[in-house]
């Protein structure tokens, strides 16, 4: 069965969460231990999280949780539209050009100059389009796989394809769906007994969360939202060798801009803040994220409780407590098959391209169409 399209799963002016993966087409190379040459790819790792951070700072789109894994990544995405709507011209524009610069005279700046946006801001046909992209998943995901992909290939001293094909997209349509999936992606590393514990698993969004908890900080990777001023960068071109200007750009597109940040800073906030207006799109203001807003209704200390049980139960389980049973029962989710749901979830989810509660599976492909989803009824068993 082919995958649908994508304009089915979610489109950039619709606030959609999707579940994304993206796989390595050489395996083991993307952030692991090659096994026959025995080199060592886990620095990877750290390229695409500092990637995502930077992403997370000048796109439209929530960082709900992730995983990178050593030959894969898992992500949850929350598109934002309605934050994109709050932006200025100038935003959109300067947001835009920071990813994207395009062929510009002043290109080997690698930073975008005040005419470049006001340039970009009179042509209000190519602006609009340009806000659509901002809150698109598809061009998050672009524009966090192909920088990865040539930096790999350079350090590889080869060519050709790094990643598998396009990533694999499911809309995620419920609370129930959401809580499942994202831990499933916090426990990828000790499913795959690459670590004992949430507590002991970077680069996952749940040690981010776990570390920013005990007030660790780190070097913010998000990008500078300032627009070289038109002076300074007339000068740079006249008064410094291009060679030097080349250097300049390399080392400041892995640096950071100076600024701490919580190690969880970049991500979205876990708990939804109650007695707020689904029509306020919480902008974030420091620059380090796109919004304020969070996705699940329960707190932190019991998500992280609930995912420490999920995380010892790899063999035999034991009844989950009455407090933990009672947030997932609220949710629509059989507590008894709380583990197999999580444990096994390519079983029940692995070739969907929905996930959730049989019944919101059921009314999303009326929405699009279709008569049901793959795993909606292998589904079943784990809801009430």
């Amino acid at each position: 069965m082919t995958r649908p399209p994508r304009a089915e799963q979610f489109t950039p002016d619709e606030v959609c969460i999707v579940h994304a993966v993206q796989r390595c087409v050489r395996r083991a190379y993307l952030a692991g231990v090659d096994p026959i040459s025995g080199k060592d790819y886990s620095n990877r790792r750290e390229w695409i999280r500092r990637r995502m951070e930077a992403l997370a700072s000048v796109l439209a789109i929530d960082v709900l949780s992730y995983a990178v894994m050593s030959n894969h990544m898992h992500l949850i995405l929350r598109n934002r539209p309605d934050v994109v709507a709050d932006w200025t011209d100038n935003e959109v524009a300067l947001r835009w050009l920071k990813v994207f610069p395009g062929r510009r005279l002043e290109e080997h700046l690698a930073e975008p100059t005040e005419i470049d946006v006001q340039t970009l801001c009179r042509d209000k046909t190519r602006l609009t389009t340009i806000r659509q992209r901002l809150s698109d998943i598809s061009w998050f995901m672009r524009a966090l796989s192909e920088p990865i992909a040539r930096r790999a290939n350079k350090v590889d001293e080869c060519t050709g394809h790094f990643w598998e094909g396009r990533f694999k997209a499911q809309r995620i349509v419920d609370d129930a769906g959401l809580l499942a999936c994202s831990m499933y992606i916090d426990l990828n590393p000790v499913r795959a007994a690459m670590a004992d514990s949430p507590d002991h698993s970077p680069h996952t969004s749940a040690f981010d969360r776990i570390e920013a908890g005990k007030g660790k900080e780190i070097e913010s990777a998000a990008f500078d939202l300032i627009p070289v001023p038109t002076a300074e960068a007339g000068k740079k071109l006249c008064e410094t060798p291009l060679d030097e200007l080349h250097q300049q750009r390399r080392v400041k597109r892995h640096k950071s801009t100076g600024r701490k940040v919580l190690r969880d800073g970049w991500l979205a906030p876990l708990t939804l803040q109650p007695n707020t207006l689904s029509t306020d799109p919480q902008t974030h203001k420091a620059g380090f994220r796109s919004s304020d807003r969070g996705f699940l209704s329960l707190s932190l200390g019991d998500y992280l409780r609930l995912l420490r049980w999920t995380a010892r139960q790899g063999v035999g389980g034991k009844k989950l407590p009455a407090a933990l049973a009672k947030i997932l029962t609220a949710l629509g989710i059989d507590a008894s098959m709380w583990r197999d749901l999580v444990w096994h979830w390519k079983q029940h989810f692995g070739k969907s391209s929905c996930v959730g509660r049989p019944e919101s599976m059921r009314a999303n492909a009326e929405r699009t169409g279709h008569h049901w989803h793959r795993g909606q009824t292998s589904a079943s068993s784990c809801f009430v």
